[in-house]
């Protein structure tokens, strides 16, 4: 792979060709070169003979019976993980904190959970090299400018230079590097976009994964072993595997296998959730019956042992009163004339006198 450096305004770029040998395998799959994009689903080489031709759409597939006990392993520690949180107290929750501190955890869990069990079934494939620790990429400044003054699809075989000046830094889920395939992937896992909605948040991501996807081959050949790529894809993937749209980078966690070129994996994912799931819910479950618990000892201890069947006593902002006396309290207020009109006297009509007004920070008031 040989490579050549020329100047832009915007920076400095490395672009690289790719070599005959590299060029060859690629027309052999059926694979165009795509130095940088979104992800698209692949045309996949020949399948072994281990599964019949018409079933098998990868070279290599993973079962769930042979991964089970993993992924068990996995579920295991991230329910643990969520049921060792220590809520804070808070007095709008009050016995149900526990629970909200559960519903946020498990939000948490899932992501980590997911980007878990891909980096375990990508093992599948011998060729398939998964990064999951100090992915910290440069948002460099011209990759920003790059993808933000242009169209995406115009910006194909650019690459700049990871140490040139950058404006911040983005941290992946995962990267994905084939190497038989010298293509790397950037993805990031969402147990759903339900939440992102119509905000501009998904958009932003989308910009930040584009911008390092424009130094991702230089950063990998720095810091990880000179490895090479010649084609960097990103893909959003969603959990909740609603409709994917492969032109915008959103993928559906159903259609992994093809960004892992394995078959099985989206299976055992769909598996993992499915049993993740129960054991959340039995989880909340279990917390709501013993805040039940807990409020219902409450009241039972609170009310009064004259109170008498068939006439609740009202208690919410003071003595304990019956129906009857509420609706005769109610009823004189309703009759009460004398209201205080001296807030209208026409001597309060002149104008005030102009006083000056301080702006600042709060601060505590000064003590007579």
């Amino acid at each position: 792979m040989s490579t050549f450096t020329s100047a832009l305004p915007i920076g400095e770029v490395l672009r690289s060709t790719i070599n005959t040998h590299a060029g060859a395998v690629a027309s052999a799959a059926g694979l165009r070169e795509r130095p940088f994009g979104f992800s698209r689903a692949s045309v996949h080489a020949t399948a072994s003979v281990s599964e019949p031709a018409a079933l098998r759409r990868h070279p290599h597939i993973v079962r769930l019976r042979d991964v089970e006990a993993d992924l068990d392993l996995l579920i295991d520690r991230a329910i643990a993980a969520i049921a060792d949180g220590e809520p804070v107290e808070d007095e709008i929750l009050g016995h149900y904190v526990h629970i909200a501190s559960l519903v946020r955890a498990v939000s948490f869990r899932e992501g980590k959970l997911l980007e878990q069990a891909v980096e375990r079934l990508a093992k599948a494939n011998p060729n398939v090299t998964v990064l999951t620790q100090s992915l910290k990429l440069p948002l460099v400044k011209a990759a920003l400018e790059a993808v933000s003054g242009n169209d995406w699809s115009c910006l194909d075989g650019i690459k700049l230079d990871c140490e040139a000046p950058a404006k911040g830094s983005y941290t992946p889920d995962l990267i994905v590097v084939n190497r038989a395939r010298h293509t790397a992937y950037i993805l990031d896992l969402k147990r759903s976009l339900a939440s992102y909605g119509d905000t501009s948040r998904l958009e932003e991501l989308k910009m930040k994964m584009m911008a390092s996807a424009m130094v991702l081959p230089d950063w990998l050949y720095k810091n990880h072993k000179r490895l090479m790529v010649d084609t960097v894809e990103v893909a959003i993937v969603d959990g909740a595997s609603r409709p994917s749209d492969h032109a915008t980078g959103i993928w559906a966690l159903s259609e992994i296998d093809d960004l892992l070129d394995i078959d099985g994996v989206a299976a055992c994912m769909a598996e993992l959730r499915a049993r993740f799931g129960r054991r959340v819910q039995q989880l909340l479950e279990a917390e709501a019956r013993k805040a039940l618990g807990v409020v219902e000892a409450v009241v039972s201890n609170a009310a009064p042992a004259s109170a008498m069947p068939g006439k609740p006593l009202i208690a919410l902002n003071g003595p304990a009163r019956g129906y009857e006396e509420e609706q005769a309290i109610a009823a004189r207020d309703e009759d009460d004339s004398d209201y205080d009109l001296g807030c209208f006297d026409e001597d309060q009509d002149d104008e005030p006198e102009p006083v000056r007004i301080r702006i600042g920070f709060a601060r505590r008031p000064r003590r007579h």
